[in-house]
This record gives C-alpha cells, structure tokens and sequence, in this order.
C-alpha cells in the first residue's frame, strides 16, 4: 500500500471514531498520530472543562487554530484527528485541506450519542448528549463536507473495516 507523502486528516463528530481509527492508520501506515485536541490541552495547560470555563469556546478555538496550523506544518507526513469542531473555523478546512486528504468518519447522531456515553467530560454536550449532537451536525455538516475529500460511514462498522476504507481512498488518492 503505497500512501501518499501528504498528511492523513479525519474529521468529524465526538464519537465518529476519529481517535481510535487514527491509531490504526498511523500504525498501518508507519506514522505518528496526532490529535489536535490533545495538543490544544497542551498549549492551553488545562483541562477541558476548566479551558471552557476560563476562556470559553472562542478562547479554545483560538488555540485549536494554533495547534491545527502547528501540526498540519509538521514536514513528517502524520495521521491528524482534529477536535470535531476544527472545521467550522474556513482558515482550519484550507490549512487541513492544504496539508492533507481530509476523511470525514460519519454516524447517526443516535450512534455517536451511544458512543459518548452522558457527555460529562464534554463540555459542547451540556444539556444532553443526543440533542446537542444534533444541533452540533446540524451546524457543522456543511463544514465536514466542505473540509472533506472522502466520508466514511461508521454506523455499523468495526474500527479495522472503517480504517480499510479510509486508508483504501487515502492510498488510492496517491494513484
């Protein structure tokens, strides 16, 4: 499987499997993977909950845009999962788009809302995990098709079949 020499970016929803499927690309693939939420937890020196209290969501998407510029310069070719708002922000999609293939992973809200559990830990998803899911697609699916080479439907597959297809366009795309 020859890939090409340009990042792997997936992006999507909070429970799309972005993390999980990352891993398995980057180990298939011989890369390190990154995910830019962990790197906005570094640069910002707290966790989620306290990042959103202090600063807000426009203070964490500001950082998020720094970490998003910072790992798509990377010259190493990587495997990128972004937060699942990056996309929302038109300079994130053309840096992710610029620097890489861009994979949208995508599920029913009812499938993500299962896959995240009640959300304490997520601050996007106060007042309930299925509701704010649903207003959180209804306003960035526009932006997941816009950023995206490739979607991925991830309802009734196991990691390892939704990471064949992913790295199957990926590797395709270098042809």
């Amino acid at each position: 499987m020859t890939a090409p020499p340009r990042h792997l970016v997936l992006v999507g929803l909070m429970g799309a499997g972005k993390t999980t499927v990352g891993k398995l690309c980057a180990a298939r693939l011989g890369r390190d993977f990154v995910d830019t939420d962990d790197v906005v937890l570094r640069l910002a020196g707290m966790p989620f909950p306290e990042l959103f209290e202090t600063l807000g969501e426009s203070g964490f998407r500001k950082i998020e845009k720094e970490a998003v510029r910072d790992v798509c310069a990377s010259p190493a070719p990587l495997v990128i999962a972004t937060g699942g708002g990056a996309v929302i922000d038109a300079e994130n999609r053309r840096t992710l788009s610029g620097a890489g293939y861009v994979v949208w992973l995508r599920a029913p809200v009812a499938v993500l809302s299962e896959r995240v559990g009640d959300g304490a830990d997520r601050p996007l998803l106060a007042g309930g995990p299925e509701a704010s899911l649903a207003r959180l697609l209804s306003r960035r699916e526009p932006a997941y098709e816009a950023a995206s080479d490739f979607a991925v439907d991830t309802e009734a597959r196991g990691p390892n079949d939704v990471a064949d297809a992913v790295l199957d366009a990926f590797c395709g795309a270098a042809r």
